[in-house]
């Protein structure tokens, strides 16, 4: 299950809020500009179907958000454990850092953990299969995929060339607990 916790920045030993209720999470969301969804494919989706299989079980959504968001281009990004340099691959998301575009995601499988630090406030989101989350350009932000790994997201751009982050030189992301692949209730 979907869940959010909040923390003030100078206190990540003490959530303000602890919640998987779809409706206090996407009401507290909604208020920072978050958009957070929940999507249903249109027909079953193989563990194993390639990247045009799975845009075509959600297509509706993702051209619906296209049309409404100004994204040009999507992908799919799949990491799975036991994949190669995953501790190198965790590391590059795991300081907090900003992009000048939206970074969208939808998760097709698997779960992850985004961190936004929004008014001295962190917010953790952990997603899983059937979540889409868009996190305004600018946003303070990190990602976490946990230790064991394990996801496929459709990604989406505004520019063909992808986001680039842009490291904020914050050390805030190192003093927040990590994601560990489960949903840790009592944070």
């Amino acid at each position: 299950m979907t869940h959010l916790t909040v923390y003030h920045e100078d206190d990540p030993g003490l959530p303000e809020l602890a919640t998987g209720d779809p409706v206090v999470l996407v009401g507290h969301l909604a208020m920072t500009g978050i958009l957070f969804e929940r999507w249903s494919a249109t027909h079953p989706v193989s563990q194993d179907a390639d990247s045009a299989a799975i845009l075509s079980a959600y297509a509706p959504d993702v051209e619906r958000l296209c049309a409404n968001r100004g994204y040009r281009s999507v992908d799919v990004a799949r990491v799975v454990s036991g994949s190669d340099n995953i501790g190198t691959l965790r590391a590059m998301f795991l300081d907090e850092h900003t992009h000048g575009e939206d970074e969208a995601r939808f998760f097709v499988e698997g779960s992850g953990a985004f961190y936004l630090h929004l008014d001295q406030r962190v917010f953790r989101i952990v997603c899983e299969a059937g979540d889409l989350l868009s996190i305004p350009g600018g946003t303070r932000h990190w990602f976490d995929m946990g230790p064991t790994p394990h996801f496929t997201a459709i990604r989406f751009f505004t520019h063909p060339d992808g986001w680039r982050a842009v490291p904020t030189g914050s050390g805030i992301a190192a003093r927040f607990p990590g994601y560990d692949g489960s949903i840790d209730r009592t944070r």
